[in-house]
């Protein structure tokens, strides 16, 4: 069976059958650009190619050597297009041979959308290894638990050892700190070996701010008329930027075999093109295994997520943040920042965020100064929607990194943990979240100098909106992005998951899960968009039914407040039909009365009449 599942891109060096190697770079700001092999510095003309475009096909630089392209002046930069660093960013880049990994699992077909449970993890802080080896070391917990994802946080070089993965600047480079391209590949390998499918972060929305060079001999890759958070947009409107990134995407699904990207922040790309061109293109190249795209997206839209016959066109989900925030509020209170849109009524924001999709499809939002945000959105399945309580923006984002485990209270975290986990929607899990890992999860980088001074004022003054962090004083406590103690405070404990009560939570995790796979997961891909009703929703409960096609339902109900909850007698008698298929709270949520003490929930499937 053929096992190079390498294509050919514009971008980079690629091995030629014949020997040697072919390396091209887009340089429109230059007139000659020269290709040096490291450690030697012999250097070679690169020809002009057309449209800016830099070409030479020579065995100057042989594989696992070291190469550089050298522009007029004498300036030398790595290939943004690299399979690898031999180093660090600002260094030369690696010579890989693609073909040289000898896949063991190399016809894995991947597996449904509905049948995603997404695990996701930070590679530097899951394991004190810090690496790939380390999580293919844990892959056996995450199949025990019932997970069926492994999602990474972005693993494109940045600079420095530690980071999240959003400063990436070499796109297209497995991070060296967490193995490289090789123990990447053995990873997924590893993961297809036991039924895993494996997701990546992507991020297309930025570079990084320290080690990426385009500016230097590509001006024209950025928009200055434009910004985003994180400086100049970039140009996706023209082509060799185009193909950078939709090739990023092939290269990623094809050359490493990963199951599915998430594209991190999309509302910030502006150019919706870009992600109908990715989606397209992955959707027609690769057809014969399932392959799954997922997006962020604060602007809560619904076209890329659209069904044809109840099949993704595009995009398979899109994370919710909707639901984590009502949820949030529910379990902590909190009301500062964009918290404030579901403060008056988030049980039921979630109860609609169950039935429908999105809170807000259209509505003012107070924390945008009253603008419109969204639009309606229960034409979508459930199955759409990535829904979550944590992940790394809603943990790392905090002042103190602190997990919901550290914020609230057992019987709020595990009523909502059985709503995700049961719910038809996509479930998300942050690592740790199933044994309630009480470590925090902190920004942290690894920059040096007048950057990393700027960085960690800048972290600092984001939350001097924060009634907390009013105090300049009060700002000086928020860790240090750039210290080592604020990297090895965020790794997992995974020592806690042998010892009471982190023992009985993963246990507690693992059997929704079984309930989830058993009972909730056959009926997913069956229920379509405009199959939710909220039956019930106030200041303590909810009620939520999903229609099925065959004329049965699947009712959950909740009870979300330290007070007994009795639902509408109006609605019952719908809210009791079927059969109790979960219980949380001793069994007393599944009484046929109705009657919902604190903190539980009940879930029922009821056949067709």
């Amino acid at each position: 069976m053929n096992t190079n599942f390498a294509r050919e891109r514009s971008w980079g060096a690629e091995i030629l059958p014949a020997g040697g190697a072919r390396f091209r770079l887009w340089a429109p700001a230059h007139e000659t650009v020269s290709l040096v092999a490291m450690p030697s510095g012999k250097a070679q003309d690169m020809e002009r190619a057309g449209d800016g475009w830099f070409e030479l096909s020579t065995d100057l630089v042989k594989p696992g050597d070291g190469y550089l392209f050298e522009l007029p002046g004498g300036m030398r930069v790595p290939d943004p297009a690299a399979r690898a660093q031999v180093d660090d960013v600002h260094g030369p880049s690696k010579l890989v041979d693609p073909r040289a990994y000898d896949w063991r699992i190399p016809d894995w077909r991947g597996r449904p959308w509905e049948d995603a449970v997404i695990y996701e993890l930070h590679t530097g802080t899951f394991t004190a290894d810090g690496t790939f080896g380390g999580i293919e070391s844990k892959l056996d917990h995450l199949v025990a638990l019932g997970v069926s994802v492994l999602e990474l946080m972005p693993v494109a070089q940045f600079a420095g050892n530690r980071g999240w993965g959003y400063d990436g600047v070499l796109m297209y480079a497995p991070h060296l700190a967490y193995g490289g391209p090789a123990a990447l590949k053995h990873l997924v390998d590893a993961a297809h070996a036991r039924g895993l499918m494996v997701f990546l972060d992507v991020v297309y929305n930025h570079f990084g701010p320290d080690g990426n060079y385009l500016h230097s001999y590509a001006p024209d890759f950025f928009d200055d008329t434009r910004h985003t958070p994180w400086g100049a947009a970039i140009a996706y409107e023209r082509p060799p930027v185009r193909a950078y990134f939709v090739e990023n995407a092939l290269y990623w699904l094809e050359e490493y075999r990963f199951d599915g990207l998430r594209l991190d922040a999309v509302d910030q790309i502006r150019d919706d093109s870009l992600l109908l061109d990715i989606a397209n293109t992955v959707r027609s190249r690769i057809t014969d295994r399932h392959v799954h795209l997922t997006t962020e997206d604060e602007r809560n839209v619904t076209f890329l997520t659209e069904r044809t016959d109840g099949v993704a066109k595009r995009y398979s989900g899109e994370w919710n943040d909707d639901f984590h925030h009502a949820a949030h509020v529910i379990a902590v209170g909190e009301s500062d920042g964009y918290y404030q849109d579901y403060i008056d009524a988030p049980v039921a924001d979630l109860a609609r965020a169950l039935a429908e999709g999105y809170v807000y499809q259209g509505e003012p939002s107070p924390f945008r100064d009253g603008k419109k945000r969204g639009e309606p959105s229960a034409c979508l399945p459930p199955a759409a929607f990535v829904d979550f309580l944590q992940n790394h923006d809603q943990a790392g984002n905090r002042a103190f990194g602190e997990r919901l485990s550290s914020l609230a209270e057992p019987d709020a975290i595990e009523a909502l943990t059985a709503i995700l986990l049961l719910a038809p929607q996509t479930p998300l899990l942050f690592m740790g979240e199933e044994w309630g890992e009480t470590r925090p999860f902190q920004y942290f980088t690894d920059f040096e100098g007048d950057l990393a001074a700027q960085v960690r004022e800048g972290r600092r003054n984001e939350f001097r909106k924060w009634r907390i962090f009013a105090d300049p004083k009060s700002r000086e406590q928020i860790p240090d992005p750039n210290a080592m103690s604020t990297f090895e405070a965020s790794q997992l404990d995974w020592a806690k998951t042998v010892h009471a009560p982190y023992q009985e939570r993963l246990a507690f995790v693992s059997h929704l899960l079984n309930v989830r796979r058993e009972r909730i997961a056959p009926l997913i891909s069956s229920i379509p968009g405009k199959a939710g009703t909220v039956l019930a929703a106030d200041g303590q409960g909810l009620s939520v039914s999903w229609k099925l096609p065959d004329g049965g339902t699947l009712t959950m109900a909740a009870n979300l407040s330290d007070m007994p909850w009795m639902p509408p007698e109006e609605i019952r008698e719908r809210a009791t039909a079927g059969d109790l298929i979960y219980a949380r709270a001793d069994g007393d949520a599944g009484k046929r009365d109705g009657a919902m003490p604190a903190w539980s929930v009940a879930v029922r499937i009821r056949e067709p009449q």
